[in-house]
């Protein structure tokens, strides 16, 4: 796990209250949306990401479409590296998601064709990600929900991972 305290960043944010709702400003999106709870933890982490870790806006996508087994799913966010390769696939849960308990997606990625077919769309965190990632095949996978984070470093050609305990800076 890593000791991440994304609460320091909130100083960062920039919110709004409109027509009785609290908005938060996405910088990548660059547009207001409404504050949810997993919202929250992802423009955390895109400061961090951002601040601390030196990635640029322009390297940061938030929210896009992937298809996977014929059906849409939506990335939180992914870091592309200076080639333009993706290189860190993130997803963000809510701070109520206990993610610590979920770690059965390693034994998923070890076999990625009996993956590929089985994989559901509403697994836990990890098996999410993991799903996201067998189109995408990023060197890195994070999940957080702003108070656990977890990073591992995925080596496709051994068909194994590692979990990490620092979060990689910008190349």
């Amino acid at each position: 796990m890593i000791a991440l305290d994304l609460l320091r960043f909130k100083p960062f944010l920039k919110s709004k209250r409109e027509n009785g709702k609290q908005l938060i400003f996405c910088p990548i999106r660059k547009k207001f949306l409404v504050l949810q709870p997993e919202e929250l933890v992802r423009q955390l982490l895109l400061v961090y990401l951002m601040e601390e870790k030196k990635y640029p806006k322009s390297k940061i996508a938030v929210e896009k479409s992937l298809k996977i087994n014929e059906l849409e799913h939506r990335f939180d966010i992914l870091v592309y590296d200076k080639n333009n390769q993706p290189f860190l696939l993130v997803e963000c849960k809510a701070p109520e998601i206990n993610i610590e308990k979920s770690f059965s997606w390693m034994n998923v990625l070890a076999d990625s064709t009996i993956a590929k077919k089985e994989i559901k769309i509403n697994r836990n965190p990890f098996e999410q990600a993991a799903q996201y990632n067998f189109q995408l095949q990023v060197p890195y996978l994070l999940i957080t929900n702003g108070i656990s984070t977890f990073l591992s470093k995925m080596d496709y050609e051994n068909q194994s991972s590692e979990f990490l305990t620092e979060i990689p800076s910008a190349e």
